[in-house]
């Protein structure tokens, strides 16, 4: 695969900036002694609408023509891009079509509303999503965005990494969650223009190891069930961020439900970080794989701060 050149990442960089936040970067002595790692968190959970997505979204919006713009966005999704592609679209001046499985969380569709999109409830299976999704491109014109195989979303969603190496140049390894594969792609691209013998490691829900499986057969596999806390973390790779995985990506860490339950009490009790479920599993990479690394210097992409108070694994 020929990947996206440097500068065309140097470019999404410069566009991308002024309209997300430069999430702060922090460390702790207690995660530096419990892994044998210096480790740097990336604090995305600080981000715009609570996530990484936002990155993806805004760089994707800016890169459409002034037609496409007037016409509007639509994406389907429960989570995290459907608030992200709402509210970037929002600052953009841009309409925003969500299509919503009907069984979303009320508190995700109130925040997707919130932000201005306009709500479309499906069936909640896959093919039911992208039917209507289908039906709302071709009757508003509306450009589709999808939220991890897009080729500009992967590129914005990289800019959180090349932001934390900017800060911290000397990175042995950045490690990010895994679920639809658009962070972990645009990450290791960033790893890969401006990281000094850096590498890029996922971390992956055992429940949820489509990824893993992917990288061993050479092909992109699925889940036939995801029982997993870290529901952000239930999609697929898709066919423009999985070539770049796997010429880039050199290890994906596979974690238990206790071990993600237990790196998100530490985030939050040691480092008072709220963070999702699916922010905790690289953590829960480190600390399981955490000989493997003593002695470097390792970054975390903490994704997302988006969690149900209500609901907490603890």
């Amino acid at each position: 695969m020929i990947f996206p050149s440097e500068t065309k990442l140097l470019e999404t960089i410069s566009r991308v900036t002024p309209h997300v936040h430069q999430t702060p970067v922090i460390t702790s002595s207690f995660i530096n002694k419990l892994t044998g790692a210096e480790v740097v968190f990336k604090c995305e959970n600080f981000q715009k609408m609570g996530a990484f997505k936002m990155r993806g979204a805004i760089n994707a919006i800016l890169q459409l023509s002034e037609a496409q713009k007037k016409a509007g966005v639509v994406t389907h999704s429960s989570g995290n891009f459907a608030q992200a592609l709402s509210l970037a679209a929002k600052n953009l001046g841009v309409k925003a079509y969500i299509v919503m499985p009907s069984n979303a969380p009320t508190v995700k569709k109130e925040a997707v509303k919130g932000y201005g999109g306009i709500i479309t409830e499906s069936e909640p299976t896959l093919q039911a999503r992208e039917a209507a999704a289908s039906k709302i491109e071709r009757e508003k014109g509306a450009t589709f965005l999808h939220p991890s195989n897009n080729l500009d979303v992967i590129l914005g969603q990289g800019t959180a990494a090349s932001e934390l190496l900017k800060k911290h140049s000397d990175l042995n390894a950045i490690f990010t969650p895994v679920g639809g594969g658009g962070l972990i792609a645009g990450t290791a691209l960033s790893v890969h223009y401006f990281g000094k013998n850096c590498r890029t490691i996922g971390g992956e829900p055992m429940a949820a190891d489509d990824a893993f499986r992917s990288l061993q057969s050479g092909k992109i596999e699925t889940n036939t069930t995801a029982n997993t806390i870290a529901d952000g973390l239930k999609t697929n790779l898709g066919d423009v961020n999985f070539p770049i995985i796997q010429q880039l990506v050199s290890d994906i860490i596979r974690v238990e439900e206790t071990e993600i339950k237990a790196a998100m009490q530490l985030l939050w009790e040691r480092l008072k970080l709220v963070t999702e479920a699916s922010s905790a599993v690289p953590l829960a990479a480190l600390i399981r794989d955490r000989h493997r690394f003593k002695g470097e210097k390792v970054g975390i992409v903490l994704s997302g701060g988006n969690v149900d108070l209500l609901n907490l694994p603890f």
